[in-house]
């Protein structure tokens, strides 16, 4: 009798796993012994150094034996391309010429390493080293581009095609690269079903297998399509598509039944072609059955109960068809019929009625009759006092109707009876403490009676416990509601009739007051105003928006009082227009800072002494103007005084430089002529000056006859003396020396020019002509451009940055006309030379506007197309991915229906009119292909719901994308918790179907897997048993099973046995 060893198996775990499975059954008998494993077998030894070859070849053969090689990643081949196939046949340049450049190229795009060699037939070697896929795509160039090509085209029927294209074209290119040729597909559009191929003699016979091959395998599927009546579908799906479900199991094929909501009766059923064949024989018997046995009855319903019938998602309807077997048709939400017509078997079609009119009266539909002012009260504040009825009653729907005296209740009957008595007892008990009353006021007091805020009526509502209802504006109603204590109405009624009344002998007055002395009059932050409105407090005092432009001030309030406010408001107004006298004193920009004083201690005192308001333009600004404000004695005072500053500035420069400390000198020259004399005076001033805006007289004129100036319309009086006075500087030969300044004064005559107009210049007629060309040049001239009104906005621009703009470049100032004048004339004022390329820069703006008028009405040209909204969706696309292509593509505005919008399916396209059509025919054009779509239903394990759609959606995202099918997953608590919808192409939808159905066994199988392969109950364990173990045929003592020294754990220390003699030393 041979040693057996018996371990247990709870320790050896981990060794059962891939082992011999136990034997059941006593170990007396040898045939069972012989069949347990030996100890050598169960655990083979380790190789050792001394041990013999034969041992270690046996040992390394146990241990390796289930090992595989490793293989090398690098493959070479052999490709041998023969002398009547090769392309360049020259032998004098073997090695070099374009077929060694066609290699070195073919060697460079692959990564693969070609080496040619000639053999003795003349036919060309080729040794091609690399990793599989680089030696592949070298395979491929060498054929086509060192061997002569041969083409060929083979015929399959056109819908096998994408077959051979495969999903993004893999399938071809794997083809083309197993039998290196080039293999051209018709399009889609292309009758032709020939297929061609280009290649070498070998690889076309290769491809048109492979072609064929794939064929052959489609030839043996089918699409069958059965046009059955739509009203036997119910009997083909059977209650909640069973039957449908077990058709398929046992043909195998896939059959789609359009749902009820689509109005087709065609049945769509693939799949093999006997397959397809014995479902559509399937469908073909159930219709003839129920066709032949069937009858139908109608009654009638009412309309509002036929969706007690239908129930949620038509759950109701499958319930009955399935308990009887019979189907019951409804009309159309959308159709006034009430009939409701029951179809199947004679003696099922009493217990179906039964159901049907038991399913329509287990919900009542009731009314309370209640005031419609107060359903407020019912629903109570935030809908606290329905709250609790719907808690309790969660079935009961109630309907509140604004301005009808009736409450709707619908529900279980039972449920309804309860609240119906509940909703009665609210409304007589706010009837009897609740009242209303009605009052009217003209429109136009509504808003004063809510005052600023809502302030008024608040006040009125907190003090008398009451809420007033104010109609809208846009009501045009005079009725003012007050609900509330009985109390509380008529004390509340009474104050608002008092508020109205005293409205009503209101004055409303208009005060006008230019627009610039609004934001003086209202202060800053309102502090001005506020004192006024103190002082006359019943007054309500109304400013325009400052957008108006408007100079309207409107004053309302007490007839007396408005009048006491008016003209207090007139006095004011007056002391601010006295008050805002203003002068422009044109000071040279060096001596601003004189002006100011150290410290501002100048320009303090003049300021203080004159009472005016003196401003200085900034140190970066290019004006040189001071602007005095004040009464206009203190505004002139002040400016005598700068002037003064100024003038004693110019002397101390004048007395340091001769004449042109400054500046360079710039001579102004004034000419009169007294018939034959011509009087030149000469101005001198500084270049970085600008002239004075006025010239002053300071000698006589000289000459013999009336003078005349030059550009004067009216003739000037004589002279008061014949001959020129003594101290007159000017030579005989009309010259004046440098620096010197003779200015004659005009006389004084009413009819004459005024003498700040007039600019006499004496000397000779020659230069004193160029002189007045000098002096005109300096005059600004304006000239006037007819530009459209409704360009005028954007020639402004955005806050006037471009006029701005415009002026800046130019050098000019452009006037444009108010809006309310609604004038065409834009004015341009500025010298000479300036204003011609202002006018052309005008005018080239105005073309650039109205091309973008143009371009703006070419561009809002609108179309609408008609979309049903359950593609809208689809069109979109995730995150407007869809929408936004078509949009950039086609450069258009697309806009969507709002959820409230009455044309749901309307969609508005805006663009160029040629891009709204094409982005039209886009969206058309998608439409169309969802059309074609359809959905089908299958039931996967709710288990394996989660994996498939994986983290964040990204593995059904994979799916939809690689299947381009759409999946919709079961909502929680739905009633059909295993029920998947899948929606796209027919042959897509059936390839996604069975991708998931795979992933599905794949997910499932292991945690369906038994716990042990047999079902057979079992004896108690023996544990691992194994023969001719070393402790049964020697002196070596069996392992201790409990030991953790002999059998360790994994990453656990080893404890030491205890020895009387203490710890081993080593």
């Amino acid at each position: 009798m041979s040693s057996v060893a018996v371990l247990t198996q709870e320790r050896f775990n981990e060794h059962r796993s891939g082992l011999l499975t136990e034997q059941s059954g006593g170990g007396g008998a040898s045939g069972e012994e012989e069949a347990l494993p030996t100890y050598k077998d169960a655990f083979p030894p380790l190789p050792e150094k001394a041990a013999s070859p034969e041992g270690t070849q046996e040992t390394a053969n146990a241990w390796t034996s289930k090992l595989r090689p490793l293989k090398s990643s690098v493959i070479t081949q052999v490709f041998h391309v023969p002398l009547e196939e090769r392309k360049y046949k020259d032998m004098n340049q073997f090695g070099e010429g374009d077929q060694a450049k066609v290699c070195v190229d073919i060697m460079h795009k692959t990564g693969a390493h070609l080496e040619l060699s000639m053999a003795k037939d003349q036919g060309l070697s080729i040794m091609v080293s690399g990793k599989l896929d680089a030696v592949m795509k070298a395979r491929k160039e060498i054929v086509s581009r060192l061997q002569t090509q041969a083409s060929s085209t083979v015929a399959i029927p056109k819908e096998h095609h994408r077959y051979v294209i495969g999903k993004s074209g893999e399938k071809l290119q794997e083809l083309e690269l197993r039998t290196a040729t080039k293999i051209q597909i018709p399009r889609p559009d292309d009758l032709s079903n020939q297929i061609k191929i280009s290649g070498t003699k070998e690889g076309l016979e290769k491809a048109k297998h492979e072609i064929l091959l794939i064929s052959a395998e489609q030839d043996k599927r089918a699409v069958e399509r059965v046009s059955i009546d739509k009203v036997y579908h119910p009997f083909i799906t059977g209650a909640s598509n069973k039957l449908v479900l077990e058709m398929m199991a046992e043909t195998g094929a896939r059959i789609n039944v359009p749902p009820p909501s689509v109005n087709k009766t065609e049945i769509v059923i693939t799949g093999e072609k006997e397959q397809v064949a014995l479902a559509v024989a399937m469908i073909k018997k159930v219709h003839e059955e129920k066709k032949k046995n069937t009858t139908t009855i109608a009654v009638e319903v009412k309309k509002s109960q036929h969706k007690y019938v239908i129930g949620p998602k038509g759950n109701t309807l499958q319930e009955i068809l399935e308990k009887t077997g019979v189907s019951v048709e409804i009309p159309p939400s959308d159709s006034a019929l009430e009939t409701v017509i029951l179809r199947g078997e004679p003696d099922r079609l009493g217990q179906a009625l039964t159901e049907v009119y038991a399913k329509a009266n287990s919900y009542s539909v009731s009314t309370v009759s209640a005031p419609s002012w107060l359903h407020r009260f019912i629903i109570g504040k935030k809908g606290q006092n329905l709250a609790k009825i719907t808690q309790q009653m969660p079935k009961v729907h109630i309907e509140f109707t604004e301005g009808e005296d009736r409450i709707t209740l619908e529900g279980p009957t039972k449920d309804l009876q309860m609240v119906q008595l509940e909703i009665e007892a609210m409304v007589l008990d706010l009837g009897n403490r609740m009242d209303y009353t009605e009052i009217s006021v003209d429109p136009k007091f509504h808003r004063h009676l809510i005052g600023k805020g809502g302030a008024n009526i608040n006040r009125i509502k907190e003090l008398h416990k009451v809420t007033v209802r104010i109609p809208p504006d846009n009501e045009k109603s005079t009725l003012i509601r007050i609900e509330g204590d009985p109390q509380g109405v008529q004390d509340a009624r009474k104050e608002l009739l008092e508020l109205a009344s005293r409205m009503e002998n209101e004055r409303t007055k208009d005060l006008i007051i230019e627009q610039r002395f609004h934001r003086a009059i209202i202060g800053q932050k309102g502090e001005k105003i506020k004192e006024v409105r103190d002082k006359f407090p019943e007054v309500i005092i109304n400013f325009p928006d400052p957008a108006q432009k408007s100079n309207i001030v409107q004053l309302r309030g007490p007839h007396t009082e408005v009048e006491k406010c008016f003209k207090f408001m007139q006095k004011v107004v007056a002391e601010m227009v006295e008050n805002g006298y203003t002068l422009l004193v044109p000071i040279f920009k060096q001596f601003h800072k004189n002006i100011i004083g150290k410290g501002g201690a100048n320009i303090k005192k003049i300021r203080e002494e004159t009472n005016t308001k003196i401003d200085l333009p900034a140190e970066n600004s290019n004006s040189e103007m001071i602007v005095i404000t004040g009464k206009r004695p203190a505004c002139e005072a002040a400016r005598t005084r700068i002037l003064a500053i100024q003038k004693e500035l110019v002397s101390e420069d004048d007395d340091e430089d001769d004449g042109g400390g400054i500046g360079d000198p710039l001579i102004l020259a004034i000419l009169v002529v007294y018939g034959e004399w011509v009087n030149l005076v000469i101005v001198t001033t500084r270049r970085s000056c600008a002239p004075p805006r006025s010239w002053r007289s300071s000698s006589g004129v000289c000459g013999h006859d009336s003078p005349a100036v030059l550009g004067s319309s009216s003739p000037a009086p004589p002279p008061p003396a014949p001959a020129p006075p003594a101290e007159a500087v000017i030579q005989e030969n009309g010259e004046v020396p440098d620096g010197e300044v003779k200015v004659e004064p005009p006389v004084v005559d009413p009819a004459a020019p005024k003498k700040c107009d007039v600019i006499v210049i004496s000397g000779r007629k020659e230069r004193c002509e160029a002189a007045v060309e000098a002096l005109k040049a300096l005059v600004p001239v304006t000239t006037e451009v007819e530009v459209p009104f409704d360009l005028h906005r954007y020639i402004i621009g955005q806050k006037g940055s471009g006029i701005r703009k415009m002026m800046d470049e130019f050098e000019v100032n452009i006037q444009v006309p108010s809006p309310e004048l609604q004038c065409d004339i834009i004015s341009i004022t500025g010298l000479a030379n300036h204003l011609d390329r202002a006018r052309e820069g005008l005018l080239e703006r105005v073309k650039e506007l109205q091309l973008e008028q143009e371009d703006r009405a070419l561009r809002s040209f609108k179309l609408t197309i008609t979309v049903d909204p359950k593609y809208h969706p689809k069109i979109i696309g995730r995150k407007g991915a869809v929408i936004t292509t078509i949009r950039t593509e086609h450069d258009v505005n697309i806009q969507f229906p709002e959820k409230n919008d009455e044309n749901l399916d309307q969609i508005s396209i805006m663009g160029y009119e040629p891009n709204a059509i094409a982005a039209r025919d886009a969206i058309k054009a998608l439409v169309d292909e969802l059309e074609e779509l359809i959905s089908e239903e299958i039931t996967l394990d709710s288990r394996v719901h989660a994996r498939i759609i994986g983290g964040r959606g990204k593995g059904i995202r994979k799916i939809m994308e690689e299947f381009k099918v759409d999946l919709k997953f079961p909502q929680s608590g739905s009633p059909d918790p295993n029920l998947v919808t899948v929606t796209g192409r027919p042959e897509l939808v059936d390839e996604a179907i069975d991708h998931l159905l795979n992933l599905e066994e794949e997910y499932v199988r292991p945690a369906s897997l038994p716990a042990s392969s047999g079902d057979e109950p079992r004896g108690p364990s023996k544990g691992f048993v194994v023969r001719e173990a070393p402790w049964t045929t020697g002196t070596e003592k069996a392992p201790d099973m409990s030991s953790s020294e002999d059998f360790p754990s994994f990453g656990a220390p080893v404890a030491a046995k205890a020895s009387p003699w203490g710890p081993k030393r080593f």
